[in-house]
């Protein structure tokens, strides 16, 4: 069986999206200087050879490749369908919604909407992904899953940004503190790729 990761960008104070996100501004105010990266991928870094691949590249290419369903927080799908125009991931997803609708299927994908819980949605998520990944996608969501120990790693992309508001991932100042393992770290002149892993017993 796969992974559950959450693959995420973010500020270096803690913001994974600017305030006053809107359909016009799905990333809120600024928020989408987090994602710059994904787009500089193309262009050569220093000390490459000509024949080797930018390392922001090989992190959303094999991200790409990991994913096998997704689990997404119902406000993401909202602000984000008109602006992905399919699946965010080429995989099914798996809407946490308060708010039933009939399966909405896409060119790459399919989403279906899970009024039971982000638990609920995860293990119907598993089963769609056999031995690949699942992704969760959305602040609220993910730090549901977070909180009940559902993750096993943390993919963050470190932005050099203050965006100074916004929203966090990471909202849990009177919970208990939880260890992490770093597992890897990739620098890159944009961005800094850390992939975190939960020890399991």
């Amino acid at each position: 069986m796969g992974r559950v990761i959450i693959d995420v960008s973010m500020s270096i104070d803690g913001f994974v999206a600017g305030p006053d996100d809107s359909e016009s501004q799905p990333l809120g105010e600024n928020g989408e200087r987090l994602h710059e990266w994904m787009f500089r991928h193309d262009q050569p870094q220093a000390g490459d050879v000509p024949s080797a691949k930018p390392p922001d590249a090989r992190v959303v290419e094999e991200l790409m490749a990991s994913i096998g369903a997704v689990v997404i927080g119902r406000r993401t799908f909202d602000l984000g369908l008109r602006h992905w125009g399919d699946v965010p991931f080429p995989a099914p997803c798996f809407v946490v919604t308060h708010r039933p609708r009939a399966e909405l299927a896409m060119s790459n994908g399919s989403f279906t909407f899970i009024t039971e819980g982000p638990a609920v949605a995860l293990r119907r998520a598993r089963e769609a992904a056999g031995d690949r990944d699942v992704a969760v996608m959305g602040g609220d969501t993910g730090r549901q899953c977070l909180a009940a120990g559902l993750i096993d790693e943390l993919h963050i992309h470190l932005v050099p940004v203050l965006l100074g508001r916004g929203v966090r991932l990471f909202e849990h100042a009177d919970a208990d503190p939880i260890g992490w393992e770093i597992a890897d770290v990739t620098p890159s002149p944009y961005v800094t790729h850390v992939r975190y892993r939960m020890p399991r017993p």
